[in-house]
């Protein structure tokens, strides 16, 4: 079988930038452990497989190592590969997934993702990762990832974590570790992030969409504004536009093509 693999990078004003995820547009479903075999060789955070489903698509997003229920960066590249690429002339996407039905509309240039708020809760500080991910957080939370909030963005862009014992410490329902922190004032951003997740196959994530359903509900009530511009302050950085909505989160962003290609298998 033959299929096309359209590289992306999401979260993105231009290429080298956000996150790189790989879309693989099919007509029916594979093998899972032959979608798994191709997120491998790919290696990126995720690759996403769409088939068509009703009036809109199934979606399925794989990291390198395991299946995952949400990911936001994928959805955004997805979408992005079917409204710029295959001709989708709607001016939403209805996404079918393990985490319920996902919409992408456009909004100009930007597409904005309808996502399911992951409100965090208070977490005892687990004293084995905190020393693993270093620094001195204030503040742990947790609900579908685990967050500790610092008091400075330079506090989280000076983090050095033991990836390796956080690997060994975090399980796979643990999700992801998100450091997060306010950013620096007149930056013209309300909060910044990074985001380790070792345990699902990926050390530090360049723009992480699903983890801003837990930062953004976070972020709303202590800032106490519902729109927020969140930038991950990882080497290749992005910018995500978010809105909370109680129940819901829309996270906007763009993206930039970096690659067409024919897979075989």
């Amino acid at each position: 079988m033959k299929a096309p693999l359209y590289q992306i990078d999401a979260f993105a004003d231009r290429v080298f930038e956000g996150n790189p995820a790989a879309v693989v547009p099919l007509s029916e479903w594979p093998a899972d452990a032959l979608m798994q075999a191709i997120a491998a060789e790919n290696n990126l955070a995720e690759t996403a497989f769409f088939v068509p489903e009703g009036e809109g698509y199934r979606l399925r997003w794989f990291t390198p190592a395991v299946e995952v229920d949400l990911c936001g960066h994928a959805t955004l590249a997805s979408a992005h590969v079917l409204f710029s690429h295959l001709g989708y002339a709607r001016p939403e996407i209805c996404f079918e997934t393990r985490s319920g039905t996902l919409i992408v509309r456009r909004e100009g240039d930007i597409l904005a993702m309808d996502f399911p708020a992951a409100k965090p809760k208070p977490y005892p500080a687990p004293t084995e990762i905190a020393a693993a991910l270093g620094g001195n957080a204030r503040v742990w939370a947790r609900s579908t990832h685990v967050l500790a909030v610092f008091d400075s963005a330079s506090d989280v862009a000076a983090l050095k974590p033991d990836l390796a014992v956080l690997k060994r410490l975090m399980s796979r329902s643990d999700g992801a570790l998100a450091a997060s922190a306010p950013a620096h004032e007149g930056s013209g951003v309300d909060f910044v992030s990074r985001v380790f997740a070792p345990n699902l196959g990926i050390d530090e994530d360049p723009v992480t969409g699903a983890v801003h359903c837990v930062l953004v509900p976070y972020w709303a009530r202590r800032l106490g504004k519902s729109d927020l511009v969140a930038r991950q302050i990882s080497a290749r950085g992005g910018t995500l536009y978010c809105t909370s909505m109680g129940e819901r989160v829309i996270l906007r962003g763009r993206c930039a093509d970096y690659m067409k290609a024919e897979i075989s298998f």
